[in-house]
This record gives structure tokens, C-alpha cells and sequence, in this order.
């Protein structure tokens, strides 16, 4: 009778370890996933701003601004994690249609304000990026925690279930920043080509004066003499 109450009490413990532990990586994931959703919501703040900038230089692109904001709306309604994943991809390539409409205009380009939120946004989408890969490694710790024996045995009975990943589409997964620079790189000068040295030209003896030749020569009969 001892022995079955200590097996009871050993397997309780374990039931017990195996539980706590699931709860923690389950807490880990929401909190992995609250952090997304922070970053999203402080793009969802910021795109009005960046949308009432961009209509100051081009009011008449009312269908690019109408796709940002409708993707926007669908965004901050998802529920679900997958809904969320769709609605913000669309929304990144809303995005950038915004910054591909900026190349059209150089004063808009130029502007303070402009730049400034584009930067913003780019720090944010380097977040969101960030979030996502800490939220789908825990989600991936959680899934093979509860898949493996004997986790699996407790993980149905107490609702442990799989949860999914935040993926981005491989169009989507490169930041919304766009360069403007116009500068293109400099590149270093080829040296010019090194001339082969010409040879050195032999002295040219001036011609003597047909009177010195005449002297010298009756000099040279002279001395003959």
C-alpha cells in the first residue's frame, strides 16, 4: 500500500512538472506575441500621418491611398493569427506603393516630415521583424514540447493545443524602406595608361661650314708638305 501511494505521489509530481512547464512556454508565446502586436499597432498609428504627408504633393492618387487605408482597417480587425498574418502582408505592400508614388515627386521626397516618418516606419518594421522571429521560435519550442511523449499524454487532457507561426510571404519579407538617394557611387578613376618610354634620340652633329672644311683641309696639305 506504501509503495502504490509513493508511485501516485511520484507520477503527480511529474504530472505536475510537465504541466508548469507547458503553461510557461504557453505564457512565453503570448507574451511573444503581444510584442508583435505593439509594433503593429504603432505602424497602424503612424500610416494616417504618413498618408496625409504623401496626399499634400499627390491629392489626385486616391486609389493608393484608398488601398492603404482599407488594408490598414482589415489589419487592425484580424482576429486570428493566420487573418493577421494575410491582412498584414497586404498591408506592407500597400505600403509600398506609397513609397514607389514618393519617386514621382522630389519636393515630397525632399520633406522633412516625409523622411522622417520613413525612417519611423523602418525602425518599426525592423521590430515587427525582430518580434516575429522571437514569437515563431517560442511557438516552435511550445508545438514540440506538446508533441513529445509523455507531454503529449498531458498536454490533450488539460488543452495544450498547437499554435500557429507569423509568417510573412517571401514578397514581403524585405523592409517598405525605399532609397531615394539619386547619388550613385563613385567610382575610383583608372589610372591612366603608362606611356612606353621612347628611346633616346642620338645627337645630331650640326654640319660644318663648307669654309672650315676648306681650312682645314689646306692646313692638312700643309703639314703633308
Amino acid at each position: 500500500m506504501l509503495y502504490l501511494l509513493l508511485i501516485i505521489a511520484v507520477l503527480a509530481i511529474f504530472v505536475i512538472a510537465i504541466y508548469n512547464s507547458l503553461v510557461r512556454l504557453r505564457n512565453k508565446c503570448k507574451e511573444a506575441w503581444s510584442d508583435i502586436d505593439t509594433q503593429l499597432k504603432r505602424r497602424y498609428d503612424l500610416i494616417p500621418n504618413l498618408v496625409e504627408t504623401v496626399k499634400g504633393y499627390a491629392s489626385h492618387e486616391k486609389e493608393t491611398f484608398q488601398k492603404v487605408t482599407e488594408a490598414r482597417t482589415a489589419a487592425m480587425g484580424a482576429q486570428s493569427v493566420h487573418d493577421k498574418e494575410v491582412a498584414e502582408n497586404m498591408l506592407t505592400g500597400a505600403l509600398k506603393s506609397i513609397f514607389a508614388l514618393a519617386e514621382n515627386y522630389p519636393d515630397l521626397k525632399a520633406n522633412q516630415n516625409f523622411m522622417n516618418l520613413q525612417n519611423t516606419l523602418t525602425e518599426i518594421e525592423e521590430q515587427i521583424q525582430l518580434s516575429r522571429r522571437y514569437y515563431n521560435a517560442t511557438v516552435r519550442d511550445f508545438n514540440t514540447k506538446i508533441e513529445i511523449f509523455p507531454n503529449n499524454i498531458i498536454a490533450g487532457p488539460f488543452g495544450f493545443t498547437k499554435r500557429e507561426f507569423f509568417q510573412a510571404e517571401e514578397g514581403e519579407k524585405k523592409n517598405v524602406k525605399v532609397d531615394f538617394s539619386d547619388k550613385a557611387e563613385a567610382k575610383p578613376a583608372e589610372p591612366a595608361p603608362e606611356k612606353p618610354a621612347e628611346p633616346a634620340k642620338e645627337e645630331k652633329k650640326p654640319d660644318m661650314p663648307d669654309e672650315l672644311k676648306k681650312a682645314q683641309e689646306e692646313n692638312g696639305e700643309k703639314k703633308e708638305d
